[in-house]
């Protein structure tokens, strides 16, 4: 590519919150998009320190120092912003953000929910910014594809809705579930819980440990219930389990439902093949086969697979994800493609 279409195509984007693990995949990931120009990685922690001597993949490949500028000092650095920041923070650098005409890609939990009073039940505090509540898009891409690319404001998924969510929408969709008998197992990484210093997280602790955590109302149920919710076209309640794994990355959800009516599980085979046929990043797997992490980690891809309990009349769903890929970096920068009009697959 020529300086000269460089210039007319990239887009100066902005990571806020660059040194969590989260904003270290959107370094990673952005630093060699062919549409990207990384123009600000921002941390509180690292300011003044090398990109490329900080994120380990990096090295020799960027002269940016991170900073620590003040959410309106930022409005004319970039035009693209990537937030990498915990809940409640987030909002402070969306709202002047958003409101000076800024795409926002948030990462967080602010702007995922539509009704503020939920947030506040699982979040423990009131939304900072519920003006801004409709103006987003839940950001997932296989559901609201069309909606992304005219948002300004896109709240991109939690990892554990996203491995649910993908496994359950064909079945929501064309309803063929009793939804109150919906029940969700998912098991993540150690990543997923964020860097920080916490004593519960250490190597010594985690290490052959398998454990649930969060029950009952882990605060990804909510925005679990709400997609559940408008797919089925009426109020649905899950149970929904979480449990921490000793692994670095990766994410399994395992889902088992009653039919509402009944259907053979080739018939269910079928239209999951065929409402994902297109996904660039979707697989389902034959009958015979079970998603496999080994080959999502590190990708923006899921696989999803199907199985029929004949003993229970129960149908079984089972997916995988990388929960720092498609669970959050690179499913913000397939958002990121959507939005701009890229392909969608470029960086990916």
């Amino acid at each position: 590519m020529s300086s000269t279409n460089q210039s007319i195509q990239q887009i100066k984007t902005s990571i806020i919150g660059a040194s969590g693990y989260t904003g270290e995949e959107l370094c990673k990931v952005l630093s060699s998009h062919p549409y990207s120009n990384l123009t600000v990685v921002t941390s509180r922690q690292r300011e003044g320190k090398r990109l490329d001597q900080e994120i380990a993949g990096l090295y020799g490949q960027s002269n940016l120092r991170f900073t620590n500028p003040t959410p309106t000092e930022l409005i004319d650095q970039a035009d693209l912003f990537f937030l990498a920041l915990p809940h409640g923070v987030a909002s402070d650098y969306a709202l002047p953000l958003y409101k000076a005409g800024k795409i926002v890609i948030d990462l967080s939990a602010d702007f995922r929910l539509k009704n503020a009073a939920v947030y506040q039940e699982f979040y423990q505090h009131p939304h900072p910014a519920p003006e801004l509540l409709q103006e987003s898009v839940y950001s997932m891409p296989e559901l609201y594809r069309e909606q992304i690319k005219t948002k300004s404001l896109l709240a991109c998924p939690g990892c554990y809705p996203t491995s649910i969510l993908l496994a359950l929408f064909p079945a929501l969709q064309n309803n063929l579930l009793e939804t109150e008998s919906i029940v969700i197992n998912s098991l993540s990484g150690v990543s997923g819980a964020g860097k920080k210093a916490d004593e519960s997280l250490l190597f010594c602790e985690v290490n052959e440990l398998a454990k649930a955590y969060g029950v009952p109302q882990h605060r990804h149920l909510s925005e679990i219930e709400q997609e559940i919710s408008f797919l089925a076209k009426k109020p649905v309640k899950v149970t929904f389990i979480p449990h921490l794994i000793p692994l670095h990355r990766g994410m399994w959800s395992s889902i088992t439902c009653k039919l509402s009516n009944p259907k053979s599980i080739e018939a269910i085979q079928a239209l999951y093949e065929s409402i994902f046929a297109n996904e660039p990043f979707v697989r389902v797997v034959p009958l015979d086969q079970m998603p496999n992490m080994k080959n999502v980690v590190r990708s923006n891809r899921i696989e999803i697979g199907l199985r029929w309990d004949q003993r229970t009349e129960r149908l079984m769903l089972f997916s995988t994800i990388d929960n720092l890929g498609k669970g959050a970096a690179t499913q913000a920068i397939q958002s990121f493609n959507i939005r701009m009009g890229f392909p969608e697959t470029t960086g990916l």
